[in-house]
């Protein structure tokens, strides 16, 4: 047993070194806070979605930024696309590829941001959602993993975990929602930083 912790935890610390050291991801991270930054400054809205642990990290980036992260501010325009209502109204009578791009035809504006959650990159509800966004047109973000799959070359940002596994992905996506909240508080709400 000892020996699958070891291992774990070696791989773990691996991908946070490959995350650490990527200049080009560090610079999407900010590129990221700098377009979430811009929507909301315009009055728009930033919108996530997602499936599984994708969707719990989506609901995640969403309430801290309608919540708060670190430090009492403001809230923040964003919402997770997953009401249970709508996921099952739209499942039920468009198909399950279609909850989330119905959101974003509801809830989506020109100028604002989705953001698509996906271990595989291939999610056929997050493709569509974010084909949905791009019509409108909103700036797409992609957290995905493995080599990106589809949804890749679909985004206007996107960072792409090289792991196989959803667990190993997950846990970088989280280091990368933590981090771009920080930076969006930072230039909202400096004073917050002082």
């Amino acid at each position: 047993m000892m020996e699958h912790i070891e291992a774990g935890l070696a791989e773990a610390a691996n991908l946070v070194n490959w995350f650490r050291t990527n200049q080009q991801v560090l610079a999407t991270v900010q590129q990221m806070a700098e377009a979430i930054v811009g929507c909301l400054r315009s009055g728009g809205r930033v919108l996530t979605c997602g499936n599984g642990g994708s969707m719990c990290d989506a609901m995640h980036f969403a309430e801290e930024l309608s919540g708060r992260y670190r430090k009492d501010r403001p809230a923040l325009a964003a919402m997770a696309i997953s009401d249970p209502s709508h996921l099952t109204c739209v499942a039920n009578d468009f198909g399950f590829d279609q909850v989330f791009a119905r959101g974003v035809e509801a809830w989506g504006r020109a100028g604002d941001v989705l953001i698509g959650f996906s271990t595989s990159g291939n999610s056929p509800n997050v493709v569509r959602a974010v084909e949905k966004a791009r019509s409108l047109p909103m700036k797409v973000l992609g957290l995905l993993g493995r080599d990106g799959g589809q949804l890749r070359p679909l985004c206007d940002l996107a960072i792409v975990v090289p792991a196989q596994t959803s667990d190993r992905i997950q846990e970088i996506h989280i280091k990368v929602v933590h981090l771009v909240i920080e930076l969006v508080e930072r230039q909202m709400f400096p004073q917050n930083y002082v």
